[in-house]
């Protein structure tokens, strides 16, 4: 891909991207943005119910299933993916994980970053991929920090260092208890059914499909609320990390 503008996005299991972010991941691609999905693990253990419903199922199974899902739906979405294999139920993230991330920012030179949210009392591997994300982002800006663990004195040529890429929270499973506030609401119309496609390629939670269809219309419905437009249906939420900088208030 040749596209000068990126996004990444941060999925601290198989298809949390595909729930919370895939409509913003297919309306990127339209606009010819490059998406890079990093997924930390494959949900193996915590979020892969319909597969430990078959007899004979072992953590390496679930693991090629999740990998398969999640390369699918990346397909349909139109997004690059990399697994890092960090476990699941608890996701470990060690300091050459942070700075494969970090790297993977001085590379990419993402144009926004999308992470889970700061809170989630239901699932702590979220929240720690929200650290990650932030502490990767931090050390990413450092003229010298070297990404890869090269503590050879000045910063590697392989490893420009990123500006100030605005980072935002996609919506977690229950916004209330994890404190979320939907700050900006993405219309992702005209690319729904693509994200619904995609949705409907993570067959291990397939009870999922149907709340996020919803989810999706009730925050159209907010969306066209405040904006006014009424060819809105479908939007993701998201929070605003740091504060937006702008000369113009809308």
């Amino acid at each position: 891909m040749d596209s000068t503008h990126a996004i990444v996005v941060i999925s601290a299991h198989a298809a949390d991207f595909v729930w919370r972010a895939g409509g913003a991941i297919a309306l990127y691609r339209s606009r010819g943005y490059r998406v890079r999905v990093l997924c930390l693990s494959f949900g193996e253990r915590g979020e892969s119910q319909g597969a430990w419903k078959h007899p004979g199922m072992t953590v390496e199974r679930v693991k090629e299933i999740r990998r398969a899902e999640s390369e699918e739906a990346a397909e349909v979405l139109g997004a690059e993916i990399r697994f890092f294999d960090c476990g699941d139920y608890p996701l470990q993230l060690s300091e050459e994980t942070i700075g494969e991330m970090a790297a993977e920012f001085c590379e990419h030179q993402p144009h926004f970053i999308l992470t889970h949210s700061a809170r989630d009392p239901y699932n702590p591997d979220h929240p720690a991929a929200y650290e990650a994300t932030l502490r990767a982002r931090v050390y990413a800006q450092a003229l010298g920090y070297s990404p890869r663990g090269d503590h050879a004195p000045g910063h590697p040529a392989n490893a420009k260092a990123i500006g100030a890429p605005p980072l935002f929270a996609f919506e977690p499973h229950q916004p209330e208890q994890c404190e979320f506030k939907p700050q900006v609401l993405l219309d992702i119309t005209p690319v729904f059914d693509r994200k619904r496609r995609a949705m409907e390629s993570m067959k291990a939670q397939e009870h999922l499909w149907e709340y996020y269809i919803d989810l999706a219309k009730r925050r159209g419905t907010q969306a066209l609320r405040n904006s006014g437009n009424r060819a809105i249906r479908y939007a993701e939420a998201f929070e605003r990390v740091y504060p937006q900088v702008t000369d113009v208030l809308l």
